[in-house]
């Protein structure tokens, strides 16, 4: 029984100054967790509790479908990371230190390279496969940002499993294993969420769909089409285009645009120059980046943006990805910034790549590459070449399904899972290989899936929170039924005991606030921050034989007899 006179618990009138998001703030005003440092939090037991209950229904759905827990050691060494060349390519994320010998650790992000070594310490037949582990356990990310409290945070709890499997279909069964234990884990987490297609960015792979829970301030944004189902992250947006059907373009025309390095600027003169009807879509926009250390070009329509989150996801390989500043243009004199054209790219160094609109055929309004100077009907194909076609643009709310040419919605959300078919990169790199049935050795191709733990917690309470507090469902939540006994007298903290004894036999776990110096409305305030799914008045109406049952989620309200009160609660709880 948790007992608020001696529970850890302070709750807080006030919202956290550093808080933005709903979540953060009730899960500290409410004394669910407090801040050690930026992007670090530590967990006070009810918190704690929360978060094991979390945890408790992952692993209960983990082993139910037959995979095995194991667990690794946060501080991890950094030969196995070298193989798989993610020593670098983690970059600035990366927690590094050393030992007081000078040799070199790292605090673990993710730990494929340790199931995989795992694994190939331990089995070497075909007849071993397939096997699922998994590991419940915290991480570490550097984030350049860390946000939103306990959702994007600098160390965090999740469920990390991996499949080994003979070849591509055993991948496949397992995936779909995983894929049905996701959706029982988030259904029983009392979670609305959708599951999308996604790229795999860094960890590689092939197949992925991410679990994504709404939310109006979660950073993850996604497509959904609500004719055919199909959802997307908006990094995995397919671009829905048809070929250029339009008659052949006239041969390019340059012509003086002094004072136009913008698109507004640029669409103001082509209306005056060339008669009305120009916008910002028939020119060609030039976005000029460093990729590492390369120079690349990517070309969209001139009225959208390039979504550098989106590039990125689809430049694997690609640690940095920044736009060219000024001293970027000072080293490449060629590039006149503000009239840039894919026309010259070869000559001017850069690497050219195309949003799929940039169909070959078009023909687009573009730089000269010429001061003061633009030129008209530059046309893919035949002025320039792409090295290929790249998502890049910006996603809009109207954009085409790709699958039924419906235009899509757009909303956010927060990550909670992410599934992907990971294939043989981390076996070939470490040398994970089986014996197959004629004895020849067989690279093991695996699958890789993610459940943000603790990110879980804070991704409820933006889901189920009011204008009140926190509204937890009863699986998750720090405890079934939170008694409160008012007044100044002892009868009703002797019933409410009574009751909250009585109950917790009958396997109710209860939480009880038994605090005799809180006035009525304190304690009334503190129940509906708190969140716990049911909430009994032991007060004023016991002198009637009655106490008051509260149901958190919908504000109802109801008076019931003391006497068959228990049978009452305990048929409303597990209802």
């Amino acid at each position: 029984m948790l007992k608020m006179s001696t529970l850890l618990l302070r709750t807080l009138r006030d919202d956290p100054a550093d808080a933005e998001v709903a979540s953060h703030k009730l899960l500290v005003r409410a004394g669910y967790v407090r801040r050690v440092a930026a992007g670090i939090y530590a967990w006070l037991p009810l918190g704690y509790i929360t978060l094991r209950n979390i945890e408790r229904i992952v692993r209960e759905e983990m082993d139910g479908a037959g995979f095995q827990e194991v667990h690794f050691p946060a501080l991890l060494p950094r030969e196995p990371y070298e193989k798989t060349n993610r020593w670098e390519e983690y970059g600035s994320d990366l927690f590094r230190l050393q030992d007081r010998r000078g040799n070199d650790y790292l605090l673990g992000p993710t730990h494929e390279e340790m199931f995989t070594l795992m694994v190939k310490g331990e089995y070497s037949s075909y007849k071993d496969l397939p096997l699922s582990i998994y590991q419940i356990q915290t991480k570490y990310r550097d984030e350049t940002r860390p946000r939103s409290g306990i959702i994007r945070g600098r160390e965090f709890v999740m469920k990390d499993s991996y499949s080994f499997d003979l070849d591509d279909v055993g991948l496949a069964i397992s995936y779909e294993k995983h894929r049905n234990a996701y959706v029982k884990t988030f259904d029983r987490l009392g979670m609305k969420y959708n599951i999308v297609s996604a790229v795999s960015g860094a960890m590689g792979g092939s197949r992925s769909e991410e679990f994504l829970a709404p939310c109006p301030t979660g950073e993850d944004t996604y497509v959904l089409c609500e004719k055919c189902g199909y959802a997307a992250n908006v990094e995995a947006m397919v671009t829905n285009v048809a070929p250029y059907s339009g008659d052949a373009p006239a041969s390019m025309e340059i012509f003086d645009s002094p004072g136009t390095p913008t698109i507004d600027s640029l669409v103001e003169l082509l209306n005056t120059k060339f008669g009305p009807g120009h916008t910002g879509a028939h020119t060609l926009k030039n976005v000029l980046l460093m990729a590492d250390d390369e120079a690349i070009s990517v070309l969209v329509p001139g009225d959208r943006e390039v979504d550098l989150k989106r590039l990125q996801a689809n430049l694997p390989g690609v640690e940095e990805l920044r736009l060219f500043d000024d001293g970027d243009f000072a080293k490449r004199p060629g590039l006149v910034k503000g009239y840039v054209g894919p026309q010259d790219a070869a000559q001017l160094g850069l690497r050219l790549f195309a949003d799929p609109r940039v169909v070959r055929g078009s023909h687009w309004i573009t730089g000269a590459n010429q001061k003061d100077k633009h030129v008209r009907f530059v046309t893919h194909g035949r002025d320039f070449e792409v090295e290929r076609f790249i998502e890049a643009a910006e996603v809009r709310a109207g954009d085409l399904c790709p699958e039924c040419a419906t235009p899509v919605v757009i909303d956010r959300a927060i990550e909670i899972g992410h599934i992907f078919q990971l294939g043989r990169k981390y076996a070939e790199a470490l040398d994970l290989t089986v014996l197959d049935k004629d004895g020849k050795p067989r690279v093991v191709t695996m699958g890789s899936y993610g459940i943000g733990v603790s990110r879980a917690v804070a991704a409820i309470a933006e889901q189920t929170h009011d204008e009140i507090g926190l509204n937890w469902p009863r699986e998750v939540a720090p405890a079934d039924l939170h008694i409160v006994a008012t007044g100044k007298e002892d009868q009703p903290f002797d019933v409410a005991l009574s009751l909250a004894t009585e109950l917790e036999a009958k396997g109710v776990r209860v939480m009880y606030d038994d605090r005799r110096d809180a006035s009525p409305g304190v304690k009334f305030k503190d129940a509906e921050l708190i969140g716990i799914p049911f909430i009994v008045i032991v007060g004023k109406s016991l002198a009637d034989g009655k106490i008051e049952l509260r149901v958190r989620s919908t504000g109802a309200k109801s008076e019931i007899a003391l006497d068959g009160a228990l049978d009452v609660i305990y048929s409303t709880i597990f209802a």
